[in-house]
């Protein structure tokens, strides 16, 4: 894990404690709207996707290159769409897109590659532990799709990634704070492997993404 990977996921963890100190503490008298039976909740959320890249990059026979694919994390503002099919199944749809540089680094080589825009929409089933309480932890899984778009080739390479299906794990908690309003943490661990050809596959990588998507928002139960 980079040093600035490992300030983010802080800056972020930070912020979800004071939020949740201030939901628990300050408002802890208010009044809050339960989760139930067809409730809709949105939350916007700051989302760090933190890829775990570091595959071998081959030649097209197979010979190893003494290279590896790096993928840079980023943060963005993401949307999640939730609805309770009972007070404690729920199914939720996010949407968002980052951007990520891909890098190829060896011995005596770092060098960016090719840049890309990500759009990993993730559906997930959630089971909440305490609907009606004003803390109630919740955990995941579901299905993402990777679509990559916009890309632009840096250097004299040329770049080309495969769309594709992976899965993903979720914990996280919704924090009451007053009326329909909640704090949001929530945490994913995304499986997903892409092709990467180089140079028209002169170059190629097996490139295990598998990001760490972190994320701290507010959202609106309806």
């Amino acid at each position: 894990m980079t040093a600035l990977r490992t300030a983010r996921l802080a800056a972020l963890g930070a912020v979800g404690f004071a939020l949740a100190a201030v939901a628990t503490g300050a408002q802890a008298q208010e009044a809050f709207t339960p989760a139930a039976k067809g409730t809709w909740q949105v939350n916007l959320r700051a989302t760090s996707v933190s890829p775990d890249a570091g595959d071998p990059i081959v030649t097209s026979a197979g010979a190893a290159s003494g290279l590896k694919a790096d993928v840079k994390d980023d943060v963005m503002p993401t949307l999640g769409v939730s609805y309770f099919l009972t007070d404690k199944l729920a199914v939720e749809v996010i949407a968002g897109t980052t951007q990520h540089t891909v890098k190829a680094v060896g011995p005596g080589t770092d060098v960016v590659v090719h840049k890309t825009w990500v759009l990993p929409p993730v559906v997930s089933a959630q089971y909440h532990f305490a609907p009606k309480a004003r803390f109630n932890p919740y955990v995941g899984a579901g299905l993402n799709y990777m679509i990559f778009y916009s890309g632009k080739d840096r250097n004299g390479f040329t770049v080309d990634l495969d769309d594709g299906f992976g899965y993903a794990l979720q914990a996280g908690a919704d924090i009451a704070v007053k009326g329909p309003y909640v704090v949001n943490v929530d945490v994913k661990k995304v499986w997903f492997e892409t092709d990467a050809k180089i140079n028209g596959g002169a170059l190629k990588s097996k490139v295990n993404l598998d990001p760490m998507v972190v994320s701290v928002g507010v959202g609106r139960r309806f």
